[in-house]
């Protein structure tokens, strides 16, 4: 009987593990020129084909402060400017975005965040280009549930559309979005 359990368990569990699986796709685009990663990760959110291509950094022991400086436009990621793509039109936070695709930034905040939404033309991270800026929307700020050495960004499914979220360190800043019908 026990034995019948265990295996129920482990079954359900391999499920789980799959739909989640399904649920974000990441794949490798090439590694950086600074020495991270670079990855293009993809979702279905309620009909709409949604991706992000970013350079992952590594902590390394350095000072959160120091990497995503407070009060300034940070890149939210590494070595080429961050791409969200989207083929359906997004309410993302504050923002209505049409399908197509846009650089993303941040100016990171102790209580809170803002999103930095750009034209993909030409932002490349450093400098900043706020002439390039479409617009800007609040973040909720809060903390991991363990350190991540990586800059992640990952999308979460909700029952209201969806959440974007960006961690490093201890820090995780999201904003809500929703697909346009």
């Amino acid at each position: 009987m026990r034995r019948l359990m265990n295996m129920a368990m482990v079954t359900a569990s391999l499920c789980t593990m799959t739909i989640a699986l399904h649920a974000q796709k990441m794949t490798q685009v090439h590694p950086g020129t600074g020495g991270s990663p670079h990855v293009k990760t993809e979702w279905t959110i309620d009909g709409a084909a949604i991706s992000i291509t970013y350079g992952r950094p590594y902590l390394k022991g350095r000072p959160e402060a120091q990497l995503m400086p407070p009060g300034e436009p940070w890149r939210i990621g590494a070595d080429e400017p961050t791409l969200l793509t989207t083929n359906k039109a997004l309410k993302l936070g504050t923002l209505t975005l049409a399908a197509g695709t846009y650089t993303l930034n941040a100016v990171p905040g102790a209580t809170q965040w803002e999103l930095l939404v750009g034209k993909n033309e030409g932002q490349w991270g450093i400098p900043y280009r706020k002439d390039l800026e479409i617009g800007r929307t609040p973040m909720k700020v809060g903390k991991t549930a363990s350190p991540v050495e990586q800059v992640t960004i990952s999308i979460d499914d909700t029952a209201a559309g969806a959440t974007l979220r960006i961690e490093w360190g201890t820090t995780s800043a999201t904003v809500p979005f929703t697909v346009s019908k």
